[in-house]
């Protein structure tokens, strides 16, 4: 009983095969031990040749640490660390995240106790806070439907670059476009990140100002900040509409925190949006990524990466036989898209 009440130890809460299991199952594959198991399956080449170094205590034992002592071990290392003033901005930025909206949105317990312990239905509530994510996107762009979500905002643009060069016209393929202006005053990060993806794809990045560029044909797309590497806020109106009269799209990396009072992208022509949620409530942690969201126009859909939430309808005969104790409403949340990042794009 001392052994079994032992709480100290992870290995002793760990909910895991236990002793008759383990040799039901080397039985089964005709082994006496777990060591014989490794020396079957694990080559040789790739193993440990020396004892596994634990930190333990006293200084110099190899004496495994607990649980505990571990925990208390992290803590003094993570106190060593100084905390200063960051200069860098970049899109990275200080913030602040009010207790209301921690406990009653981050911390809600609704989306995991309202359902029954069944995978699907406990799923339904992950789906259902990335849908209210996914609404929130939507309002904040003035755009017609988001994805939830993708790595950062320097691999979202770079996503974006990729969307537009598939969404090339017939004429433009067969002028072979392959240009897509950047603005100066985009975040360095993003600049590297598109210098890197484009090359593969055989883009051209070309940079300048939005203010003087002119579109030629060979431009298949333009990208631009939201407000600016330098903080200025832009109204590209009139470069949206100059964009699209020469038959190419305009994505823009937009500051989601700046939404909240300025003009949506969608509003002034934006084909595409895309930024980092950092700011809203993501510490900076001494470097990113913060997860970034994508919105962008009903008919480019199928080119948008990663995965998209929507609601659906179950037949009734469809819920009893999967779940007898029944659902409470029919209408239930589900992944309506899924594309390149998770499954092979179909």
């Amino acid at each position: 009983m001392a052994d079994t009440m032992a709480t100290d130890k992870f290995i002793n809460r760990h909910i895991g095969p236990r002793a008759e299991d383990i040799q039901e199952m080397l039985k089964t594959m005709g082994l006496h031990s777990l060591d014989e198991l490794i020396e079957q399956t694990i080559p040789r080449s790739i193993r440990l040749k020396k004892e596994l170094n634990l930190i333990g205590q006293p200084q110099g034992s190899h004496t495994p640490l607990t649980e505990y002592e571990l925990l208390e071990k992290m803590k003094g290392l993570a106190g060593k660390n100084k905390l200063y003033r960051s200069f860098i901005g970049q899109g990275y930025y200080d913030t602040i995240s009010p207790a209301v909206i921690v406990r009653n949105i981050l911390e809600n317990p609704a989306w995991y106790t309202s359902y029954t312990p069944y995978q699907a239905e406990v799923s339904q509530g992950r789906l259902e806070a990335l849908l209210n994510y996914q609404t929130m996107i939507v309002e904040l762009t003035g755009l017609e439907m988001t994805n939830c979500s993708l790595l950062d905002e320097a691999t979202a643009a770079a996503e974006a670059m990729q969307m537009m060069f598939a969404l090339r016209s017939k004429e433009m393929k067969k002028a072979c476009a392959n240009k897509l202006f950047v603005d100066k005053e985009v975040f360095i990060q993003t600049k590297d990140v598109l210098i890197t993806r484009s090359a593969p794809l055989g883009i051209e990045l070309i940079y300048g100002d939005y203010k003087t560029f002119e579109f030629t044909a060979d431009i298949f797309g333009a990208f631009v900040q939201y407000p600016a590497a330098n903080g200025e806020v832009r109204n590209y109106k009139f470069f949206a509409e100059k964009a699209h009269a020469n038959g190419a799209l305009l994505a823009v990396a937009a500051d989601i925190m700046s939404l909240v009072l300025l003009t949506p992208p969608g509003k002034w022509g934006a084909d595409i949006a895309v930024g980092s949620t950092q700011r809203f409530g993501i510490p900076m942690g001494y470097g990113g990524p913060s997860a970034a969201y994508m919105a962008t126009k009903e008919d480019y859909k199928r080119n948008m990466p990663g995965r998209i939430i929507g609601v659906t309808v179950i037949c009734k005969h469809h819920i009893l036989r999967l779940f007898p104790c029944c659902f409470r409403k029919y209408p239930h949340y589900r992944i309506e898209l899924f594309f390149r990042d998770f499954l092979i794009r179909g």
